[in-house]
């Protein structure tokens, strides 16, 4: 794993370099150090989950035949443009969110000198991924089709941002806004759509297929994503800090989070007086009640029961699919989320 990390590595700095020189912008040195560390800042210090899966999705689909260099290099590339995408939409989200760090440093618009001026970069990390698609893909016959795939999923996932924002209105924290229907959508598509269907989808166009044969393949992978994000909000709540890497604030933060929810769905009236009282608010007295709440309701037992019923359901799915290679991706994809603690 460690190699197949430093190759794909490699693969961003090549890409980087190009981007440097694109040759349709007359670059100064300041201009070009600007951008150089923008995208150093921004692109490469996540875990790399979404990109890898490409990589790992298309040896899959070629069910154990050797890959060229050329392959690996090109579902390297998808992969990138998907963490470009990834890292354009956080530069965005922790400006609208007024975050303060990501990845355990400063967001990037708090870096000084930086400020607004990460709007216009957030800008420059999405055109970036058509320049990357046509610099190395613009001869293929599937060219099209990867820029639509972009196109659609950056839509969804845009889409999927506007419902969250409008859900949580500062100064209308009306619980009562909240269900899981509500929750189903904004994970499917600010989620699920980039994060799990569009790793594979890169995959499946590069071997030559055609996307709308393999709808099924996409429902499975949002309904992967909503698993994903369960957990995740799981996790925030119930999860070690020291394991999860952040100390979860989804309950003062007012989040859509499926155990708020869950909770809403099945308390008493006495109960639920306490969630409305006490949910979205900064002071520690106020989380803890909140959390009290989810053990007296027994959330983690609900959640676990959640969890082995997802889970049997996305292997019954997987298995009805026609093809071996297909659900060799998928099952890649499950067994590196169930039951994770991080």
């Amino acid at each position: 794993m460690a190699d197949l990390r430093s190759a794909f590595l490699n693969v961003y700095s090549q890409l980087k370099s190009e981007l440097l020189q694109d040759p349709s912008f007359e670059f100064t040195d300041e201009s070009r150090q600007w951008v150089d560390r923008m995208l150093e800042y921004n692109v490469p210090g996540g875990k790399l989950n979404r990109g890898l899966s490409v990589i790992d999705s298309y040896r899959l689909l070629k069910e154990g035949k050797e890959l060229t260099q050329d392959e690996i290099f090109l579902a390297s590339a998808l992969g990138w443009c998907i963490e470009w995408l990834q890292a354009y939409f956080l530069v965005l989200d922790d400006i609208m969110d007024n975050s303060h760090t990501r990845r355990g440093q400063p967001c990037w618009f708090r870096v000084p000198k930086v400020g607004l001026i990460a709007v216009n970069d957030g800008v420059l990390l999405r055109n970036h991924i058509g320049r990357i698609l046509k610099n190395h893909f613009r001869g293929k016959p599937y060219y099209v089709d990867l820029l639509d795939l972009f196109n659609e999923v950056e839509f969804q996932t845009a889409s999927g941002q506007m419902i969250d924002l409008i859900t949580t209105l500062e100064g209308e924290k009306d619980l009562s806004k909240y269900s899981l229907s509500k929750h189903r959508r904004i994970v499917q598509y600010k989620t699920a759509y980039y994060s799990f269907y569009l790793p594979v989808a890169c995959a499946l166009v590069m071997a030559g297929e055609n996307l709308d044969n393999h709808i099924d393949v996409k429902n499975i992978l949002v309904d992967m994503g909503i698993y994903f994000q369960v957990q995740d909000d799981y996790l925030d709540c119930f999860g070690n800090p020291e394991t999860i890497g952040k100390i979860g604030t989804d309950i003062e933060d007012f989040k859509c989070s499926w155990l708020v929810v869950k909770a809403l769905e099945i308390c008493n009236e006495e109960q639920k007086k306490v969630l409305f009282e006490n949910y979205g608010k900064p002071d520690p007295a106020n989380v803890a009640k909140v959390k009290a709440l989810y053990n007296e309701l027994n959330l983690k037992g609900v959640f676990e029961e959640y969890e082995s019923t997802s889970y049997e359901k996305l292997v019954t799915s997987i298995d009805a699919h026609p093809s071996k290679a297909v659900q060799a991706v998928l099952k890649s994809f499950l067994a590196k989320i169930y039951k994770r603690q991080k």
